[in-house]
């Protein structure tokens, strides 16, 4: 015979119970652990790229720096709660570190990305504000932030480009705002028939009455090179960076319209097509 056995249900029930409960407790403070450690971490975030921004420090400096830091301290905050959970950290941690590398090789781009953002930084081709265009693409605009991962840059038609950084570390980048003033080449082409000294004299009273020109001494007029059909004439003159495509259009606008009222012909491909009387043939002259 099977020898009955006592069970202490209450015993038993009252030990999981308090095991549940102490459980459920913990995680629990847990929970308020992650939920207030974020806010104090966004509050010291909020006051740390205050400071900086008082300190005049680069933008992208900043922005790079707090979700760096906002990140790295989020990690901590989790590690804090997972303990006290009562799972041990140092298991976790070597868990985290033998996962780290699968994980690594999944994430290459990501991480790239953060390496070619602190080298950013570091080089600081560009800065927050500068107007940056990446060769081979077609982005191109101001640079409006500059996060861990992705630079944004605004489009003159204010759309946002996102491009990684890791792209940017390994692509020809221009920056056409870096220094204080540019040069603006133009280049029009004028008849063979045209006279050079006046064309010259109509150039130079133009670049004379544009007042964004810095140095009217330094302002070349000059025969470009002669093409096929035209005479081609340059004007290269300093301005300020901030006044680059405005005297540009400027200066366009201008030659076109003294050219016209001077009588300055600007040539074009132009066809001349003859046909003989009888019909049977035509002559096509370029």
């Amino acid at each position: 015979m099977l020898e009955k056995t006592n069970v202490d249900w209450n015993a038993l029930l009252n030990r999981y119970l308090d095991i549940i409960l102490d459980t459920a407790g913990n995680i629990v403070v847990a929970i308020l652990i992650i939920v207030i450690g974020f806010k104090v971490i966004k509050l010291l975030v909020n006051f740390l790229k205050a400071a900086l921004e008082r300190s005049e420090v680069d933008y992208g400096v900043i922005s790079f720096s707090c979700s760096f830091i906002k990140i790295a301290l989020r990690a901590i905050i989790i590690l804090a709660a997972v303990d006290h959970v009562g799972i041990r950290t140092s298991s976790f941690i070597a868990l985290l570190g033998s996962a780290g590398v699968a994980v690594g090789l999944a994430l290459q781009g990501s991480l790239s990305n953060i390496a070619g953002g602190v080298l950013l930084l570091i080089l600081k081709p560009f800065q927050v504000g500068d107007y940056i265009v990446v060769s081979g693409t077609d982005c191109e605009g101001e640079v409006a932030a500059m996060d861990i991962y992705y630079t944004k840059l605004k489009t003159i038609d204010n759309r946002v480009i996102v491009i990684p950084n890791g792209t940017l570390t390994s692509s020809n980048l221009i920056n056409n705002t870096k220094q204080d003033r540019r040069l603006i080449d133009i280049t029009v082409g004028i008849s063979y028939d045209a006279d050079i000294e006046k064309v010259k004299g109509i150039l130079t009273e133009i670049t004379q009455k544009e007042t964004s020109i810095l140095d009217q001494e330094g302002v070349n007029i000059f025969v470009s090179s002669l093409a096929d059909s035209a005479v081609m004439m340059g004007i290269r003159c300093w301005v300020s960076t901030g006044e680059y495509v405005g005297t540009k259009w400027r200066l366009n606008e201008e030659i076109k319209r003294r050219f016209d009222e001077e009588g300055v012909e600007i040539p074009y491909q132009k066809l001349d097509v003859c046909i003989k009387s009888d019909g049977t043939a035509e002559k096509i002259e370029a």
